[in-house]
């Protein structure tokens, strides 16, 4: 069964950071690229980034080109996702799954709620 476990958001400053980790299991991750999604409140969820199969090619959506990065650590089943210089519009709930920039599976984890605020 494919499961997803997204954690390390939180409440931030404006221009602040984070670091999110998501734990996938039920399958290799070496054998998927992976991508985070995030919904932010009154929306529909959207690409944030995606990596492929060993982090050497990432896609980055425009609006968080040069914040955002995303790394994998396949031997920990983990993707990351490196949020830097944020802004009060990157609050939402933070999402990874399969996939390089559409999910792959239809299930989701909890997510991981980010909230920037002053």
């Amino acid at each position: 069964q494919v499961q997803f476990v997204e954690s390390g958001g939180g409440l931030v400053q404006p221009g602040g950071s984070l670091r999110l980790s998501c734990v996938a299991s039920g399958f290799t991750l070496s054998t998927q690229q992976m991508s985070w999604y995030r919904q932010r409140p009154g929306k529909e969820r959207e690409f944030v980034a995606g990596v492929d199969y060993f982090g050497g090619v990432i896609k980055l959506a425009d609006s968080v080109k040069g914040r955002f990065t995303m790394s994998r650590d396949n031997g920990k089943n983990t993707v990351y996702l490196q949020m830097n210089l944020l802004k009060p519009e990157d609050t939402a709930v933070y999402y990874c799954n399969a996939g390089f920039d559409r999910p792959h599976f239809n299930s989701w984890g909890q997510g991981t709620q980010v909230t920037v605020s002053s």
